[in-house]
């Protein structure tokens, strides 16, 4: 059974929306890094706070406090399904770059995710 879409929508069909397990581990990882921590009511603790930086300086300092809190929330979070093996962070030009080499636990397969956001 393949997952259903997130967010909820209806496909051309007329059903609800599935993807497939690949494209959900991604928007997992989506949803955890733009999540702040304490937004989720019943889950104070998921989130990475990333959408927090933005007003802060773009620079190697940045780069540093979002890797950790990169791979600090994946592992909290995600650590069940996937094996983080890196975690690279890029801000150059008020352009926030979050590189993510990950594994599947259930697959063992190798994935990587990129997420960008203006700082």
């Amino acid at each position: 059974m393949r997952p259903l879409a997130f967010p909820y929508r209806i496909d051309q069909t007329g059903r609800t929306a599935v993807v497939e397990p690949e494209r959900e581990i991604r928007e997992l990882i989506e949803q955890l890094l733009f999540v702040a921590p304490g937004e989720r009511v019943m889950r104070p603790t998921l989130g990475s706070g990333i959408g927090q930086l933005v007003f802060a300086p773009a620079g190697d300092q940045l780069a540093a406090t979002t890797q950790h809190l990169v791979q600090g929330a994946l592992q909290l979070a995600l650590g069940d399904r996937l094996s983080i093996d890196a975690v690279e962070v890029r801000a150059d030009d008020a352009v926030l770059t979050v590189l993510i080499r990950y594994r599947v636990r259930l697959t063992g397969e190798a994935a990587t995710a990129v997420v960008t956001s203006e700082v």
